[in-house]
């Protein structure tokens, strides 16, 4: 997938949720649940399938498998290309955001319904 192109919030979540090290699936949906103050709740469903995507893509690998209670239990892992596209999401988003910021601070949007101080 080309850097210019813009990733789901869900998977911008995942990578993000990865940086400090390896997860297993349902770290992943407690991590994310917690970084996006609980606006992003992921089905194992859909924790799978963006994860086997991203796995395919290069961006996260197995990082190991044990047994908890009888279950198996993956670990996923971020790598540098999974780095490397989340930092340059994070800067597209971060540009955007400076954008939209600026044009209401002109149009006289009050700071503090910004998400700011007044």
């Amino acid at each position: 997938m080309s850097s210019s192109s813009s990733r789901t919030e869900q998977t911008f979540q995942i990578l993000t949720a990865l940086v400090d090290g390896p997860l297993h699936g349902y770290g992943i949906i407690q991590e994310v649940g917690r970084l996006s103050d609980g606006r992003t709740r992921l089905r194992v469903g859909t924790l799978y399938g963006a994860l086997d995507r991203l796995s395919g893509e290069g961006l996260l690998v197995l990082d190991r498998e044990e047994t908890v209670s009888g279950r198996l239990r993956r670990y996923y892992r971020l790598t540098d290309a999974g780095a490397q596209v989340l930092a340059e999401e994070a800067e597209r988003m971060a540009r955007q955001a400076a954008v939209a910021l600026g044009r209401l601070k002109r149009r006289g949007t009050p700071r503090a319904s910004l998400g700011g101080t007044a």
